[in-house]
């Protein structure tokens, strides 16, 4: 609707390609800050809302190495960790990369 403004906001959306997935619950705070910066960067990602679902947890943690901490995400179904994990990536200039890869 205000896609006009990406360019003046330094957003990109055109530029995202990776298939991205996001476990989550709820209201969990670092799950919606984690939505925040994918929503920011025009990233249409796939939600797993586990809250809950112990059965769901599982699978996750199998994919994320053992962590059933949320939110955990995966990029083009590589494992990049949490929220700060993603903020990280951010920071250090690698994220956008990732994201242009698919």
């Amino acid at each position: 609707m205000l896609d006009f403004l990406n360019p003046v906001l330094g957003r990109h959306p055109e530029r995202v390609k990776a298939n991205v997935e996001i476990y989550t619950w709820q209201t969990c705070p670092f799950c919606i800050r984690a939505k925040m910066l994918l929503w920011w960067k025009g990233v249409n990602y796939t939600e797993y809302k586990i809250d809950g679902d112990e059965a769901a947890r599982n699978q996750m943690a199998q994919r994320a190495n053992g962590r059933r901490s949320v939110p955990q995400i995966f990029i083009n179904d590589r494992h990049t960790g949490g929220c700060d994990d993603l903020y990280r990536l951010d920071k250090q200039g690698q994220l956008d990369s990732l994201l242009a890869s698919g």
